[in-house]
């Protein structure tokens, strides 16, 4: 099903007349066991859908919160191999919800693009997010992904001119990311004001949905990208929550899935406040 899962996902939600919530959490964090029931739990907590992160030892476009999870998947021997094995788990028992791998090229390089495209859409992924991976040097891996169904999703940002949205455009499919703050990801928080004229922009150069993310943490700053996005993404201020609980050894999926709760809330219910 793959990329056609990611469209029917965003045909229903614009049937809905709402934005979609997307949560990001990183595989094996704080364990491999704990991330599958992290994942199997995000859907009935209002995901709509899942970014599953890889580790990577050098996540560069990553803020302090997303580089200490990414060394605890590590530490948990969350290979890609592995990150695969878990989407699988995930899929096993969720037919739905789409699932987004994202990560850096080193690792898929290492796997190989086409062992990777092939072993990714049996494992029930359905695009995959390369932040590292420039759109002129993309073409092997988008054939690859092509020929499997897979999406590429790309990033654009506040300095994406209208040349190089078209560029960012090139072999996209299923969403475009766009990354509402100059920076790494868990630092400064979205401004809905400058990312509305923003989307329309990444909307018209690419003829896709647009979601939302970097800068994302509360449920007051989700409702207002609500309002001008197709999804809004939290990630940072998911992952913050196991480390919480691990500072207070708690178990994390509990801690998790309530923040997911009180944001996906925050964006199902953004559009209806507008127009009361």
């Amino acid at each position: 099903m793959t990329t056609a899962r990611i469209d029917a996902r965003f045909a229903a939600l614009k049937a809905e007349g709402r934005a979609g919530f997307v949560a990001y959490v990183m595989a094996g964090d704080p364990s491999r066991d704990e991330a599958l029931q992290i994942l199997r739990g995000l859907p009935g907590a209002g995901a709509d859908i899942i970014e599953l992160g890889f580790p990577f030892s050098d996540p560069m476009a990553e803020g302090p919160p997303i580089q200490r999870a990414a060394l605890r998947g590590l530490k948990a021997g969350l290979t890609l191999k592995r990150t695969l094995e878990l989407a699988r788990a995930f899929r096993d028992g969720d037919a739905d919800t789409p699932l987004i791998l994202m990560g850096y090229l080193n690792p898929i390089e290492s796997y190989g693009y086409d062992a990777f495209a092939r072993d990714a859409a049996a494992a029930g992924v359905d695009g995959v997010i390369v932040v590292d991976c420039p759109p002129e040097e993309a073409d092997p891996l988008t054939d690859a992904l092509d020929a499997n169904h897979l999406s590429l999703i790309r990033l654009a940002t506040p300095t994406s001119d209208d040349a190089r949205l078209e560029v960012v455009a090139r072999r996209t499919s299923g969403f475009v990311y766009y990354v509402s703050v100059a920076g790494v990801t868990g630092v400064k928080e979205a401004q809905s004001a400058s990312v509305a004229p923003a989307v329309e922009r990444v909307r018209k150069a690419s003829g896709l949905p647009v979601a939302v993310g970097f800068g994302v943490k509360t449920p007051e700053r989700a409702a207002e990208i609500a309002r001008v996005s197709d999804a809004v993404v939290a990630g940072s201020v998911l992952v913050d929550e196991v480390a919480a609980a691990l500072e207070t050894g708690e178990p994390a999926a509990p801690r998790v899935l309530a923040k997911v709760r009180s944001l996906a809330e925050a964006v199902r219910g953004a559009r209806v406040a507008e127009t009361v």
